[in-house]
């Protein structure tokens, strides 16, 4: 299927890792021109390459701190003088090692990382693009957002408060934004094996630490951990959640707004 990415400008925060970068290697493999905005210089650089090798006519690796709202605004002014235009816009950047414990183990520093970088990393770049996004013919914002706002877990308050509230930013930016054909949806993993959980699982102890290359163990591990087990008895790869971001990003997308694509193995919620 054509997603209508040939010539359009995509812009991935946490484009490096991950579902991020999953999303970033469909669009480019689709011919999109790439801009990566994250910290490490490595792991742009390395990105680059592969999005290069898949086909992307050009791809712009920023360095950016997704908490600075002066390197956000800076990240996009290399956008703009670079293409001039954003078509997609994909806010992949989430908590990692902030926002996971119960209520009781999570201070005021902790909280205020976890929505800094889970919400408000996402507004911030929303702001920033929107000029870019209105010059474009057609445009296009995904938010990764998570399936626990559906389902609640003891251990996940501060992380899950975080992407409802980016669930909540999304769907106002929905009606906000339509009567300017700018679409906005929100893409909600379940449980997928990006560093974060590999990094959370990795620590746990030796009884409770599944073979990390055992999607089915890694499910039984989360179900154990979180209570959010799935109909199909195994853990994603981030790779398996690049094309719904893509196609909720995609030209193709031409009526979907306001959405929350639920891509959690199965559940009743």
């Amino acid at each position: 299927m054509d997603l209508g990415f040939a010539g359009a400008v995509v812009v991935v925060n946490g484009g490096t890792k991950g579902m991020g970068r999953a999303a970033a290697e469909t669009v480019a493999a689709e011919g999109a021109k790439v801009a990566l905005l994250a910290r490490g210089e490595q792991g742009l650089n390395d990105t680059a390459a592969r999005l290069t090798e898949l086909g992307a006519p050009d791809v712009l690796p920023i360095p950016t701190d997704l908490n600075s709202r002066t390197d956000i605004q800076a990240a996009f002014a290399a956008v703009g003088d670079r293409w001039g235009v954003v078509n997609t816009l994909v806010n992949a950047v989430g908590p990692v090692d902030v926002g996971i414990g119960p209520l009781d183990t999570i201070d005021d520093t902790n909280w205020h990382a976890t929505f800094d970088i889970g919400t408000l990393s996402a507004v911030k770049c929303v702001q920033a693009a929107l000029p870019l996004l209105r010059k474009a013919e057609w445009a296009r914002i995904v938010n990764v957002s998570a399936h626990s706002v559906r389902r609640q877990s003891p251990t996940l308050i501060a992380y899950t408060a975080a992407k409802a509230a980016l669930t909540s930013v999304s769907k106002n930016l929905s009606q906000t934004l339509a009567p300017e054909g700018i679409l906005v949806n929100t893409v909600s993993p379940g449980s997928f094996l990006s560093q974060g959980l590999r990094d959370f699982l990795s620590r746990l102890p030796d009884d409770r630490r599944p073979d990390l290359d055992d999607l089915y163990a890694v499910m039984d591990a989360i179900d154990a951990e979180f209570g959010h087990p799935a109909f199909i008895r195994r853990a994603a790869l981030p790779a398996e959640i690049g094309p719904v971001i893509a196609f909720a990003g995609s030209r193709a997308n031409t009526y979907m707004t306001g959405a929350d694509l639920n891509v959690d193995g199965g559940s009743d919620f």
